[in-house]
């Protein structure tokens, strides 16, 4: 609805408000009158009357009146680009040059995907206060620079693909494991837009690798979501979930897309290497049989294209499978200052100093962990995790416990691979 507001409106305030007043329309009558044969169609007219209504509120300039009379024009719609979809044509206004590569991201997971400013701001460890005004400033510089509504030409998608598949990254990783304390863990809805909007984007460019490389991150993790939480709203974890209940296609699927990109011979980018790293964890029929050694090696080439602190603590998760948790424990403590505010750095931390036999500083940990997490799934692995460290500990009369409880597979790593 936001999509086609904003194609007939050409402002995306006036669309976001519009739909969200439909919405509060709709709770108010259809309780009492039922609820309409076409709810949607229902939806989009209320929300056009709504539109329209502000515009003659607003000033009633010319040029307005001109837009809402769009909604009464029987001549066929122009053109608007290389793809006829109003959720991607919404991307690419959102991910306009003209915007900051934060600005984009943030705007479109606000108006596509339908985040909240602080769901948004914890996906990119900032304060609520400064995202919520970093998209107002967005929304502002698409207005003044008369931005068009309209894909690129084919021409011109290549330069302004980077932006939009870190978009659809973004949506996809807030539908896999959700923040938020009234959220569902995961939220399908988001996933399966995502992968649908990758798609469209693939048929366009069919021979650039980085879409090819997200779309098989995206179906790798999308194939292990049925098993991802259990019956009691937990996070399972990847070494933890049954193989044998994920979807075949879907990983069939991605390893095909891993093969092309590795056959093509060209140095692959940030999430082709991303999806290698998922082909690799979902090779073996156990968890016992995955090759750190080639896990360690594709983050240490990620790395050099993204030397950020949150490949490291992936990486060092990796590293403690091969040289163990004392050596990837020191990898970690490195990186406190620049993940301080991030669960999953504490959640690793905690992971390695359990192995360690560090019970004291190792629940100190998971607490900081639970504190920070915003997906309600994952907390209640960490705080069971917690509680079984605990509970070794007042069996053993506080004595360390060496290695209870597994491998060092961390909550985090189904957050970030």
């Amino acid at each position: 609805m936001v999509a086609s507001l904003t194609r007939r409106f050409g402002d995306l305030d006036i669309a976001e408000e519009a739909a969200a007043e439909a919405f509060a329309t709709a709770l108010q009558r259809w309780p009492a009158d039922g609820v309409p044969p076409s709810p949607g169609a229902w939806l989009t007219t209320t929300a056009n009357r709504k539109a329209i209504d502000r515009l003659r509120r607003e000033n009633k300039r010319d040029d307005k009146h001109k837009e809402a009379r769009i909604l009464y024009d029987d001549d066929p719609p122009e053109s608007l680009g290389a793809i006829e979809d109003d959720r991607l044509r919404l991307i690419f206004t959102c991910c306009h040059p003209a915007l900051t590569m934060e600005a984009r991201v943030a705007l479109t997971l606000r108006m596509v995907g339908g985040l909240t400013v602080p769901q948004i701001a914890r996906a990119f460890l900032v304060q609520e206060y400064t995202m919520g005004k970093r998209i107002t400033r967005a929304k502002a510089k698409i207005k003044a620079a008369r931005i068009p509504y309209r894909v690129p030409s084919a021409q011109d998608l290549p330069a302004r693909v980077s932006g939009v598949l870190a978009v659809l990254f973004l949506v996809f990783n807030e539908g896999y494991l959700a923040t938020g304390p009234d959220t569902d863990p995961v939220r399908h809805e988001l996933t399966a837009e995502a992968i649908r909007l990758t798609r469209l984007v693939r048929a366009f460019l069919p021979e650039d690798g980085e879409v090819a490389g997200l779309l098989a991150l995206m179906l790798l993790i999308e194939a292990r979501r049925t098993v991802r939480v259990s019956a009691s709203g937990e996070l399972v974890t990847l070494d933890e979930q049954d193989r044998g209940a994920w979807d075949a296609a879907l990983i069939a699927e991605g390893h095909r897309l891993v093969r092309e990109r590795l056959a093509a011979g060209v140095v692959p980018g940030r999430y082709e290497i991303l999806a290698a790293i998922n082909a690799v964890h979902t090779s073996g029929r156990d968890a016992r049989d995955t090759d750190w050694s080639q896990v360690v090696a594709l983050y240490d080439q990620l790395a050099s294209l993204d030397p950020s602190p949150i490949i490291a603590l992936n990486r060092a998760v990796a590293v403690a499978e091969i040289h163990g948790p004392e050596v990837a424990l020191a990898i970690v403590d490195r990186l406190e200052e620049k993940l301080a505010g991030y669960h999953a750095y504490h959640a690793t931390r905690a992971d390695m100093l359990r192995r360690l036999g560090r019970s004291q500083e190792s629940c100190a940990a998971y607490d900081h962990a639970i504190e920070l997490a915003g997906n309600t799934a994952e907390t209640a692995h960490l705080t069971r995790r917690r509680g079984q460290l605990l509970r070794l500990g007042n069996a053993a009369s506080g004595a360390p416990e060496a290695d209870a409880g597994g491998s060092t597979t961390s909550t985090h790593r189904e957050k970030l691979i």
